[in-house]
C-alpha cells in the first residue's frame, strides 16, 4: 500500500476525438482513426454534445437507446424532437416544432375521387429549368417511384408495371402504367393492387422511357449532361437504380438521390431501412398499409429528401483549400504534430451531403423543421 509521501504517479496522456470522442494512448491511433472515420461537419450529431455518428439511427441509441447518454437522454425527454432529433430552446418550443414536424399523409391516387386513367401528365415542368419558376422557384428534383409485377416461370423477373412522378411542391407530374415486355405470370396483387385489367391498355415501355427522360434531361442532350448536372434534374427514389433497370434506363449516377442508400438514413451497420420504415421513423405518418401506391411513395422520399436538404451544418468556410485537401495531402510526420482540431478541419465525409444541393441552382424549400 503506498504511503502519503509517495509522488503521484504520472498520468498518461490520452489523445482525444473531436468528434466522437473516442480516446487513444498514441498520437498515431488517433490518426489512423481519424483517416477511416471521414469525421466532418455533415455527419448526424447529438444536438447536447456534438457527438458525430455515423447515421441519425446512432443518435437515436445515443440520446434514447438501452445505453443512452443519461445528460444527454434527459435533455432529449424534456426538449427534443423524436423524429428529426432536434433540440429546442423549451417545452413550448418543442411543441410548436412537433406541429410542423409530423407531417400528414398524402391521400393516394386510388382515393382522390377520379379513376386513374392510364396515363396522367402534368405540364407544372414543361419549361427550361434555368428560366421558369414554379410558385417562385427553380423545380430541380424530381420523385419517382415504380410498382413491380412479376415475369418468369416463377414470377421472381421484376417488370415495371406503374411509374409515377412528383416535383418538390408535391405535384403529379406523370402517372402511367406500363406494358411489360414479356408476358406476366404473378400481378402480386396483394402489394400492387394490380390486375391484367390495369394493363390491358397500358403504354408501350418505349413511350415511357421517352416521356420521362424528357422531363429528367429538361433540354440537356442525352448522353451528354455535365457533371453538375446543367440544366437536368435530380432523381429521389428509394432503391432507384433498381427503378431505372427496371425502366431499362441510364440515368447519371451523381445525379441520383436514394433515401435507401442515403448513409445517415442507413442502420447503424450501413444497411438500408424499408421506406416504410423510415416515413415512420422521421415523418410521422404510417405509409403502405394496404396496396403500394407509386404516388403515396414518391411524396414520402421527396419529403425525406427535403428534410436531409434543410439540416443545418454550417459549412460556410467548409470546403477551403485546407479543409479540402484531406489526410493524402500530408505526411505521417506532419500528422502526428497537428492538434486533434487540426486533424478536424482536415478531414472529408466519404458521401457527398444532400445539403450540398441548396449550393446547385435550384431552390429545394426544405420540409419544415423549425
Amino acid at each position: 500500500m503506498a504511503s502519503e509521501t509517495d509522488p503521484p504517479k504520472s498520468l498518461t496522456q490520452r489523445h482525444k476525438c473531436p468528434a466522437c470522442y473516442k480516446q487513444f494512448k498514441r498520437k498515431l491511433h488517433l490518426v489512423e482513426h481519424m483517416k477511416i472515420s471521414y469525421h466532418s461537419v455533415h455527419q448526424p450529431r447529438c444536438g447536447v454534445c456534438q457527438k458525430h455518428c455515423k447515421s441519425f439511427e446512432s443518435v437515436r441509441e445515443h440520446i434514447s437507446g438501452a445505453l443512452a447518454k443519461s445528460n444527454c437522454s434527459r435533455i432529449f425527454v424534456d426538449r427534443g424532437c423524436n423524429l428529426c432529433l432536434k433540440f429546442l430552446d423549451s417545452p413550448h418550443a418543442l411543441n410548436e416544432h412537433k406541429q410542423k414536424c409530423c407531417l400528414t399523409a398524402p391521400v393516394p391516387l386510388l382515393l382522390q375521387g377520379t379513376k386513374i386513367m392510364p396515363c396522367i401528365e402534368s405540364h407544372v415542368l414543361s419549361g427550361s429549368i434555368m428560366d421558369e419558376k414554379h410558385h417562385g422557384k427553380v423545380q430541380r428534383a424530381v420523385a419517382m417511384d415504380c410498382e413491380m409485377v412479376g415475369g418468369g416461370s416463377d414470377g421472381s423477373i421484376d417488370l415495371c408495371a406503374r411509374v409515377c412522378l412528383v416535383d418538390e411542391d408535391e405535384n403529379l407530374i406523370l402517372h402511367t402504367y406500363v406494358q411489360p415486355q414479356i408476358p406476366v405470370t404473378d400481378y402480386r396483387y396483394e402489394v400492387t393492387g394490380l390486375t391484367e385489367d390495369h394493363l390491358r391498355d397500358a403504354m408501350p415501355l418505349n413511350e415511357v422511357q421517352d416521356k420521362i427522360m424528357k422531363i429528367l434531361n429538361n433540354g440537356e442532350s442525352v448522353g451528354r449532361i455535365p457533371q453538375d448536372g446543367g440544366k437536368a434534374r435530380l432523381i429521389v427514389g428509394h432503391g432507384i437504380q433498381h427503378d431505372l433497370d427496371c425502366l431499362r434506363m441510364k440515368y447519371p449516377s451523381h445525379l441520383l438521390r436514394d433515401t435507401a442508400k442515403y448513409r445517415p438514413l442507413m442502420k447503424t451497420n450501413l444497411v438500408s431501412h424499408s421506406l416504410k420504415r423510415l416515413t415512420k421513423t422521421y415523418l410521422g405518418y404510417d405509409i403502405q398499409s394496404g396496396f403500394h401506391d407509386p404516388f403515396e411513395d414518391c411524396i414520402a422520399v421527396m419529403r425525406l429528401y427535403k428534410r436531409m436538404c434543410g439540416q443545418d451544418h454550417q459549412v460556410k468556410g467548409y470546403g477551403d483549400k485546407k479543409a479540402s485537401m484531406g489526410f493524402d495531402s500530408f505526411r505521417s510526420t506532419e500528422l502526428e504534430k497537428m492538434t486533434p482540431d487540426e486533424l478536424y478541419e482536415i478531414s472529408i465525409s466519404d458521401y457527398t451531403c444532400w445539403c450540398l444541393d441548396l449550393s446547385m441552382d435550384c431552390i429545394c424549400s426544405p420540409v419544415a423543421v423549425s
